[in-house]
């Protein structure tokens, strides 16, 4: 049965606040596991939660050392900025915890060779597009420094690295649409998880 729930999605669907509304879901009971990047924090933010970030020197060492289970690296307006997950101890399989993680769906294929896709359970977050472009929007808003040269091509490479052929070739059927009532789309994926941690009888 899936031990780990891999949340995922384009920029500004939604995925940060449904992710964080499950974590805080302590009837769920899962673990998180804090992922790696090298770009700067934005405003709210905190070391060590939202990611931990780190320098690209670090990122290299953890990489040549083999330490690394997927890694993202996009040649920003800003520069290259890695996003990565470390085989670090956060994960272990069989310990009979629930695992909850967010990232992209090339992350989300990484882990299935990793750790087994039978150990996985997807949970891919959809909002139309123009939506997605004023949330997007609104929220760089809010940032001290915005930067929508970054929102802008970001919002146009999540076109390329969310396609259909490539959501296909993942294997995800199921689909969680966020384009009207947060709430009702974040107790469906809930109920989604529930069960599946019912399956296994936990």
């Amino acid at each position: 049965m899936p031990e780990i729930i891999f949340i995922m999605g384009k920029s500004a669907s939604g995925k940060d606040k449904i992710y964080k509304a499950l974590v805080e879901d302590e009837s769920l009971k899962l673990s998180t596991v804090t992922l790696y990047t090298t770009r700067p924090m934005r405003v709210g933010e905190t070391d060590g939660v939202e990611y931990h970030f780190v320098s690209d020197q670090i990122a290299d060492s953890m990489q040549k050392d083999g330490r690394i289970v997927e890694i993202r690296e996009y040649n920003t307006v800003y520069g290259v900025w890695k996003y990565f997950t470390a085989d670090d101890g956060q994960i272990q399989i069989g310990s009979g915890n629930r695992y909850i993680v967010i990232g992209t769906l090339e992350a989300y294929d990484k882990f299935c060779e990793f750790y087994g896709k039978e150990h996985i359970m997807p949970i891919y977050i959809e909002v139309e597009d123009g939506l997605r472009l004023m949330r997007a929007i609104h929220r760089e808003q809010k940032q001290d420094t915005p930067h929508y040269e970054e929102m802008c091509r970001r919002f146009l490479a999540d076109s390329e690295d969310f396609s259909e052929d490539n959501i296909k070739k993942a294997g995800i059927e199921k689909r969680f649409y966020n384009n009207g009532d947060f709430e009702e789309c974040l107790n469906e994926v809930r109920e989604a998880v529930k069960c599946c941690v019912c399956q296994d009888g936990r």
